[in-house]
């Protein structure tokens, strides 16, 4: 069974690894949406694989150290494209939660799903 939060946050950035003339390469911002998915087992006695509130719990910190920053001065995030955001937030969320895959919207038609290695 998997179970999943949805977030949002808000943060700028530029990418500074695109070819020249690119407009990414130019400091912008996005409105990002991230899902949070976890698998398990459902406990018989609850019901449930764990507490959404406490899927919020565990998450709301790391969104914290992005939301309404310049992401490329955010350790591990110098060149912060969707994918290497998508890998940042599972790294800093597998010792708390039975990840099974992250996506990352930066537009509302755009994003990447990561499921760990």
């Amino acid at each position: 069974m998997e179970i999943f939060c949805d977030f949002t946050f808000e943060a700028a950035h530029r990418l500074p690894e695109v070819p020249d003339g690119h407009k990414c390469a130019r400091l912008h911002g996005h409105s990002y949406r991230v899902e949070v998915h976890v698998r398990g087992e459902v406990d018989p006695s609850t019901g449930w694989i764990m507490d959404f509130a406490d899927m919020r719990s565990a998450v709301k910190p790391v969104l914290d150290r992005l939301d309404h920053y310049y992401l490329n001065e955010v350790p591990g995030l110098e060149n912060p494209t969707s994918e290497n955001l998508a890998v940042w937030i599972w790294d800093q969320l597998a010792v708390a939660l039975p990840l099974s895959k992250i996506v990352v919207r930066e537009t509302c038609t755009s994003g990447c799903t990561y499921q760990g290695e």
